[in-house]
């Protein structure tokens, strides 16, 4: 007969411990909160260390997130998400968000949050060109969208995938509104990018920020954030150029999960990117976040002055967000 003895006293505080601390792990899964852009990998390390939440890295785009968030639905393995606003409002409509309003809710301004809670702007991005100057290989910097319709910039020119990523629909919106168009003629955009087509350009599904830096990219349609980072972070010869013709400025919004498996901790995480220090991250990477008061001078004084900033208007979010399934289904036929 065997005789089982008890557990010694050292393993059995090493078998509590692990157990414990499996029990108490707090983990948050995000779509869409990928280390390279916006500096989640920042905002990501401090949600760990000020609320002892995990959010491991994900490098989803806004489409991607959604897609998975709606085939999940029944089952649901997020606990938040990061999207580009129009993605926000859809994944409200598609009933895969749980309202909830986070810390200093009331500091967000209106028409930057849903009512509920279903989705709240933390921080905006303006579109513009960002640019390495020495990839450009001695040919002018480009001051405009009709610059890039140029032959000599063939090759060179790089937007994200408008079908699927939020700043690649950013960047339609933005032409089309630059040539004379609306949120109810996105014919401008259409044209547009066909015309580019000329020039070869390079179009990724995903944050393209390495493939600039490494020059393999030369001018890509982005977000100052993303130009700003590079230029006094990373030390790249990289210069942000707002087009003469105009652009706009959107905002980036986040949401709980509806029937989040650990709502608590994504809770915990949202409080966070919304408070003093999260919304100090932002400013420090050189995003507008959505508490005005969050951004310190030395930050504002890396912007290109309010005079270039006038050329960037915001738009009829919701409006933007009710036509963007029709755009993308025609650009797919039409214009890639």
């Amino acid at each position: 007969m065997k005789i089982f003895r008890p557990l010694t006293r050292g393993l059995a505080t090493a078998l509590l411990a692990l157990l414990g601390g499996q029990a108490l792990a707090q983990t948050a899964i995000c779509y869409n909160c990928p280390p390279e852009w916006a500096d989640w990998g920042t905002q990501l390390q401090a949600i760990k260390a000020r609320t002892g939440v995990t959010v491991p890295p994900d490098n989803k785009n806004s489409g991607q997130s959604l897609s998975q968030l709606v085939a999940e639905k029944a089952s649901p393995v997020a606990d938040m998400a990061y999207y580009g606003v129009t993605f926000g409002i859809q994944a409200k409509k598609a009933g895969v968000t749980a309202g909830y309003k986070p810390a200093h809710w009331n500091e967000i301004p209106e028409g930057l949050k849903d009512a509920d809670g279903h989705w709240f702007a933390i921080h905006s991005g303006t579109l513009g060109f960002m640019v390495n100057v020495d990839a450009l290989k001695g040919k002018p910097v480009p001051r405009s969208w009709a610059d890039l319709l140029k032959p000599e910039y063939k090759g060179l020119v790089s937007y994200l995938d408008p079908a699927s990523a939020f700043v690649g629909y950013v960047g339609a919106v933005a032409v089309n509104s630059a040539r004379g168009g609306t949120l109810d003629n996105l014919t401008p955009a259409i044209e547009y990018f066909k015309a580019l087509q000329k020039n070869e350009p390079i179009v990724p599904k995903q944050t393209a920020y390495a493939r600039v830096l490494s020059g393999e990219i030369a001018i890509l349609l982005d977000y100052d954030f993303n130009a700003y980072r590079a230029k006094h972070k990373d030390k790249a010869r990289v210069e942000f150029v707002i087009p003469a013709e105009g652009t706009v400025v959107v905002p980036y919004v986040m949401s709980l999960t509806a029937q989040a498996p650990h709502a608590a901790d994504g809770k915990k995480a949202l409080d966070f990117v919304l408070s003093d220090e999260g919304q100090a991250i932002w400013a420090n990477a050189f995003l507008r976040p959505v508490r005005a008061s969050a951004i310190s001078k030395e930050a504002q004084a890396r912007f290109l002055p309010a005079s270039e900033y006038a050329r960037a208007k915001a738009l009829d979010y919701a409006k933007m967000a009710e036509v963007q399934k029709a755009f993308s289904e025609r650009y797919l036929r039409e214009a890639q």
